[in-house]
């Protein structure tokens, strides 16, 4: 029988899985503040941005998948985030885009895949219309483009269950453990006033990209999602049947066949082949083994 956490219980007690052991990671320096990152595996990049008042940790199901689908996937603690230090200055979605290319920077990263979770889908979509030359494509996950795609707040056990497991991983990894308020009200603020892209914005967008919404979403609304489809060029719809904004936590396989179809359909459009140094597409040049 597959995995299933559908009610948050295992994650609220004991977060996700672990994430493997990697050499590869540590700290980049970038605009006021220190952005932690780990990498795993070979092949073509697949950047994975976990949600608002998250962490990395909480792709625990989503990176084994990767590594035995032949992908290197990078993970990053958003600003502010996990072990990922931020300044004073109010949060957005492009200052954290920047992260995320200063991070590919480090890792010699030409041009990667992303997969977002709610702000990390955001922050994903902003890097693909604002760099696509370094975004293979978007793996848009619950997460909306304005804030009229919102649904009003209701506190349900679940959304409690993930919240307490926030509390929790802040508390073990940040450098600054008391500031956990302070933490959620910016994020807060951010996530109530932005983004704010228009239809003439979405259309854009041209990296490959697909809208994923889940059945029982508690924040996005579905015709939100349709909306995004609709609007952004070639974007594909994709609904999750039976799990709600945490998906990738409730049923790990089922979020993981989706993502890994997509991603396929990416590798096979840019003729890769999983675990080549492609130069030029995928590394930088001067990071090729086989040069």
């Amino acid at each position: 029988m597959e995995f299933q956490d559908d009610d948050l219980e295992k994650f609220a007690a004991d977060g996700a899985a672990a994430l493997p052991a990697t050499d590869v990671q540590g700290h980049v320096e970038h605009d006021g503040a220190r952005i932690w990152y780990a990498a795993y595996g070979a092949g073509m990049p697949v950047i994975l941005l976990h949600g608002g008042l998250g962490n990395s940790g909480n792709w625990g199901y989503q990176v084994p998948a990767l590594i035995d689908a032949g992908y290197r996937a990078v993970v990053i603690d958003s600003r502010g985030h996990g072990r990922s230090t931020r300044d004073l200055r109010p949060y957005s979605y492009e200052l954290m885009a920047s992260d995320v290319l200063a991070v590919m920077d480090r890792l010699r990263i030409e041009k990667a895949a992303v997969v977002g979770w709610s702000d990390g889908a955001c922050t994903g979509l902003i890097l693909g219309r604002t760099n696509p030359a370094r975004i293979a494509g978007v793996f848009y996950f619950a997460c909306n483009m304005d804030p009229s795609g919102t649904k009003e707040f209701v506190p349900t056990p679940v959304i409690d269950r993930c919240f307490s497991r926030h509390v929790k991983d802040y508390a073990a990894l940040s450098a600054t453990p008391d500031q956990f308020d302070a933490f959620v009200q910016a994020v807060g603020l951010m996530q109530r006033t932005q983004p704010n892209y228009s239809a003439a914005d979405l259309a854009e967008i041209d990296v490959p990209v697909a809208i994923v919404h889940s059945q029982h979403d508690e924040f996005i609304k579905r015709d939100h999602a349709d909306h995004l489809a609709r609007s952004i060029p070639g974007a594909e719809l994709i609904l999750l049947p039976g799990v709600s904004h945490f998906a990738p936590l409730q049923r790990p396989a089922q979020f993981n066949d989706a993502m890994l179809a997509f991603l396929r359909e990416i590798a096979a459009e840019l003729g890769n082949v999983s675990g080549s140094c492609l130069c030029g597409i995928w590394l930088r040049a001067s990071d090729c083994s086989d040069k």
